[in-house]
C-alpha cells in the first residue's frame, strides 16, 4: 500500500494493539488498512460523511482484500456507530470546530470506547478544554512537522476515574493552548512550534502597533496574551529540562 505520512504513522502508533477501530472521517481508509496489514488491530469501521471519500476508501479496502475486516459506513461523525462497537475511536484531519461537533453529538457512543485519538487541525485549546471539562485526561500527546505544517495529536483513555493534573490558573491556559510540556520530553518539534508561533505573533503585533482603533487595541491585547503564554511554555520546559539534569 501507499506509504503513510509521518502524521498518519504517529496516529496509528497511538492505537492500542488488538483493538477494533472506528476511523471517523476516514477519507482513503489509509490508517485502518495499515493497522490491519501490520496486524495491530482486529477489525475496523471506516466512516465518512462524504460518499466520494467513502467510495475511494472502498476501492482501497477491496484492493487490499480487506473487505471482511473493514466495514464502511456513510456517517455524520459517530452517528452510524453503535455503542460498544469500537474499542478505539480516531478523529483526525478536521478543524477543531468539526471535531468538537463530532465529540458532542456522538458523546454517548464515543464514551463507550476504551480510547479516543484526536488530531484537530485548529482550535486545539478549545478541544483540550472540552476534554478536561468533561473529566477526561489526556495521557499522551505527540507533534510532527511535515511539509511545513505542525500537527499535534493526543490520546485519551475513556476512563474518567483517572486523576486530572493539578495546575495553577496560568498554567492551565498554557496547557489548553499547547498541551502539557511533560509529553514532549524528547520532541524538539514542540519547541520549534512554539518559536514559530512566537515569530508569527511578533510580526502581527509589529503591524498592529502602527494602527489605531478599539478593535486594533483589543487584538493587540490578545496577541500580547498569546506571546506571554508562549514564553511561559518555553520557560516551563526549560525549567523541566534543568531539573532532569
Amino acid at each position: 500500500m501507499k506509504n503513510l505520512s509521518q502524521r498518519l504513522l504517529h496516529l496509528a502508533d497511538m492505537v492500542t494493539e488488538g483493538s477494533v477501530l472506528a476511523d471517523i472521517g476516514t477519507d482513503h481508509a489509509y490508517v485502518p488498512i495499515y493497522l490491519l496489514k501490520t496486524g495491530r488491530i482486529r477489525r475496523a469501521f471506516a466512516m465518512d460523511i462524504g460518499s466520494g471519500p467513502l467510495l475511494r476508501a472502498r476501492e482501497h479496502v477491496e484492493a487490499h482484500g480487506l473487505g471482511d475486516y473493514i466495514t464502511l459506513r456513510l456517517s455524520d461523525g459517530a452517528a452510524a456507530l453503535e455503542k460498544g462497537e469500537a474499542d478505539s475511536v480516531l478523529i483526525a484531519g478536521m478543524g477543531g470546530g468539526v471535531t468538537l461537533h463530532i465529540l458532542r453529538e456522538g458523546e454517548e457512543v464515543i464514551a463507550s470506547a476504551k480510547e479516543l485519538i484526536l488530531q484537530p487541525q485548529s482550535e486545539m485549546d478549545k478541544v483540550r478544554r472540552y476534554l478536561y471539562e468533561k473529566g477526561y485526561v489526556i495521557d499522551r500527546e505527540d507533534m510532527v512537522l511535515e511539509d511545513g505544517k505542525y500537527y499535534s495529536m493526543m490520546h485519551i483513555p475513556m476512563d474518567k476515574k483517572k486523576k486530572s493534573p493539578s495546575y495553577a490558573k496560568k498554567e492551565w491556559q498554557m496547557v489548553y493552548r499547547f498541551g502539557e510540556p511533560g509529553f514532549y520530553g524528547g520532541n524538539d518539534v514542540w519547541r520549534s512550534f512554539l518559536l514559530h508561533r512566537e515569530r508569527q505573533y511578533k510580526e502581527i503585533l509589529e503591524k498592529l502597533m502602527r494602527q489605531e482603533g478599539r478593535a486594533v487595541r483589543e487584538r493587540r491585547r490578545e496577541i500580547k496574551e498569546e506571546l506571554s503564554c508562549i514564553r511561559d511554555a518555553l520557560e516551563y520546559r526549560k525549567e523541566e529540562r534543568q531539573s532532569d539534569c
